[in-house]
């Protein structure tokens, strides 16, 4: 009988199974060894394995979603399962009866659809919360700019202060900070829509139309601002508006980050039909091991904690969906030079 065989050699299905599969979730709960036991308890005829079953493949769905795995891995597990026990039993030349076969693919067919819907249900779960946590955090950071600017265009608006004053320049920080916000927020939906138009930007004209407002932007942020064009002619293909934001959140990033009087430079390059837009800052350098956090959604570094922390996400998205990547390489002690880099139009590839 099947159930008698994988009993006897139940270490030896585990091993092949974990082969199949490969990586190093294979012990979690509900993961292959337990299914396989529960399939050898339901081949048995135990009553109760059905419902053990269905139990441990949702825990095994909630725990592969928790640990970052695909729905693709939770198939595999299951399956290299029952891949396993066939073709152990099939080299040692045990017969394998139409009901056992039936029994198994039952079984499989159970496991897959409990372990699926349960990591379905709680990825989306876990997507709503985090839509519902970015709204609740947009909308407190548009009321609190919204608050300053109100309070600050009130004192100006009585004349009990000047406009060259503090209160003045509040104003101004709190309209730049909504500014910021919605034009993150748009850019945002545009990339969880998939809404993209591609051009031919010329870079040279594209960087002089950035360097308007972002020389301003220093200046009021008490830094200084060097930009660098790149040669006439060089073009790329892009979404104008995704581009501009990506270059836009990085400046803002280095004006926010860099030392009181720091300077931010702003260069273009072209080397090995690749178009580079650098930023480089004065931050001071990353915390160790600050790399691979930069990019997340939410993440920020620094003790300045205005903004939301999707400026950098932001960026990534919008080069990829460029068809670019974007690095950054850190100067401890100095800062940091983020890059941005694009195929450019009409090179060879």
């Amino acid at each position: 009988m099947l159930h008698d065989f994988l009993a006897a050699n139940r270490d030896a299905v585990i091993e092949r199974a974990r082969t199949k599969v490969g990586g190093t979730h294979t012990d979690l709960l509900g993961g292959i060894p337990v299914f396989l036991d529960q399939l050898i308890e339901t081949l048995e005829g135990s009553p109760s394995s059905g419902a053990a079953l269905a139990v441990s493949a949702d825990q095994h769905g909630v725990e592969l979603l928790r640990r970052g795995l695909t729905l693709a891995q939770v198939v595999q597990d299951y399956c290299g399962v029952c891949e396993a026990a066939t073709e152990l039993a099939n080299e040692a030349k045990v017969l394998i009866f139409p009901d056992e076969f039936r029994v198994c693919n039952r079984c499989l067919g159970d496991a897959i659809a409990h372990a699926v819907t349960e990591y379905s249900c709680q990825r989306d779960r876990t997507i709503a919360n985090q839509e519902t946590e970015r709204l609740g955090e947009l909308a407190h950071e548009l009321r609190n700019a919204l608050g300053s600017a109100t309070m600050a265009f009130q004192l100006l608006r009585k004349g009990t202060v000047g406009l060259e004053g503090s209160t003045a320049a509040l104003l101004g920080r709190s309209l730049a900070q909504l500014t910021r916000l919605i034009t993150s927020s748009l850019t945002q939906v545009r990339l969880d829509a998939k809404i993209q138009t591609l051009d031919r930007v010329s870079v040279r004209e594209f960087i002089e139309e950035l360097k308007v407002g972002a020389t301003l932007e220093a200046l009021g942020a008490g830094r200084t601002l060097s930009v660098t064009s790149g040669e006439p002619g060089i073009e790329v293909i892009a979404d104008r508006q995704l581009l501009d934001a990506a270059v836009s959140n990085l400046l803002q990033n280095a004006f926010k980050f860099s030392r009181r009087g720091g300077h931010v430079a702003l260069r273009t390059s072209s080397a090995a039909g690749r178009v580079l837009f650098d930023v480089e800052d004065e931050c001071g350098g990353l915390p160790a091991g600050a790399v691979d956090a930069l990019f997340r959604p939410y993440n920020q570094q620094n003790s300045n904690r205005v903004g939301l922390g999707l400026g950098l996400s932001i960026t990534r998205k919008s080069v990829e969906a460029n068809g670019g990547e974007v690095r950054v390489r850190d100067m401890p002690g100095v800062g940091c030079v983020f890059t941005i880099d694009l195929p450019r139009l009409g090179a060879a590839h």
